[in-house]
């Protein structure tokens, strides 16, 4: 993906989203057909795997730009929150439609079921209509080797966006890398059906739903950057609890009521927070901005889980998520220190008389 971040910044944006979700479909409808004539291998499943990711980071990215030229400033918010409720309400109901489809229909209608939802998101897209202006192309039309970089150093040379960048990339690496170690522990050694770990992160999931409401009340009243500082400081405060787990039911309402605190503050912080990036983000930089963090993010989830994977097996997986979560502690400090001023939109140039 991280060539298509500054391919796609000088390009209209909703004919990328369309091709990305058209890209997604075809990649994913090649399973099913290589199933239905035998010749399906696990190496097609990793091509398949990086098409969608890298699509996936594109479309993100460019739909963070379109975004912007579809709303005003202050709409940008409302905008996010909707976002995130839609995010949780899917977290909360899609595990187990997908399950139930697994075990009714099989892996291959499901793959084939999420296929077509692409197709849908492609055909949503188209009918939102309107006219989207021609992003200005810059003087030298080709891209360059350097080009590639540009989203990073664009982030590390604002002095907001660094520090919320870090944060992003390593809050996000140690929650997930402590994932794998806590589905260990719990249906391993603690003796938890699969059932109750299911019910332990779906049901929690309403928190997501509840602070994604409350975003924007909250900003409206303490300001964004109070509330991104203090939610921030707050979502970190949680995971730790996660290292005390015991068996049996208490065990259970543990895990729920973490997990619970934790979704509710990231519920609130995150529509915050891609509100603020979007605003201290100029317009011919969003796209390749976003894919910078985004591959950012992803790749330092990856390295973090395979390392908490390491120490896990040599710590235990207890102690490895009781790392992770104080590690977490100091992730507040890399959040922006003061409000930044909104940048304003680049004028027209004055015409000739």
């Amino acid at each position: 993906a991280v060539p298509l971040g500054p391919w796609v910044e000088f390009r209209r944006k909703r004919p990328v989203l369309i091709a990305m979700d058209l890209a997604r479909f075809a990649a994913l409808l090649t399973i099913p057909t290589a199933f239905a004539l035998g010749v399906l291998t696990f190496l097609q499943l990793l091509l398949v795997s990086v098409v969608v990711a890298a699509a996936d980071i594109t479309f993100r990215a460019a739909s963070g730009a379109y975004l912007k030229t579809l709303l005003p400033a202050e709409d940008l918010l409302v905008a996010n929150a909707r976002f995130e409720s839609t995010a949780w309400t899917t977290t909360i109901i899609g595990p187990p439609l997908g399950g139930a489809a697994i075990g009714l229909l099989g892996p291959v209608a499901t793959v084939v079921a999420d296929a077509v939802s692409y197709l849908l998101s492609a055909l949503g897209i188209r009918a939102i209509g309107g006219h989207e202006p021609r992003p200005e192309r810059r003087e030298a039309a080709r891209m360059r080797a350097g080009d590639l970089l540009d989203g990073w150093r664009y982030i590390l040379a604002d002095a907001t966006l660094r520090p919320l960048f870090f944060n992003t990339a390593l809050f996000n690496g140690l929650v997930m890398a402590a994932e794998p170690l806590l589905a260990v522990l719990m249906l391993g050694r603690l003796g938890y059906a699969p059932w109750e770990y299911g019910l332990a992160f779906a049901a929690p999931s309403i928190g997501g739903l509840l602070g994604s409401r409350l975003a924007r009340p909250l900003v409206t009243r303490f300001g964004q950057h109070r509330v991104l500082v203090v939610v921030g400081s707050l979502r970190a405060l949680w995971p730790v609890g996660l290292a005390f787990l015991r068996p049996g039911t208490g065990g259970l309402l543990l895990v729920m009521g973490v997990e619970l605190g934790l979704i509710f503050c990231c519920g609130v912080f995150n529509p915050v927070y891609a509100t603020y990036r979007l605003e201290r983000t100029a317009p011919d930089r969003i796209t390749r901005t976003l894919s910078a963090w985004t591959v950012t993010t992803k790749a330092s989830t990856a390295l973090l889980t395979a390392v908490w994977g390491v120490l896990g097996g040599l710590l235990g997986p207890r102690t490895a998520i009781g790392l992770a979560g104080v590690l977490l502690l100091a992730t507040p400090l890399l959040l922006p220190r003061r409000a930044a001023a909104t940048l304003s939109e680049p004028e027209p140039a004055p015409s000739r008389a």
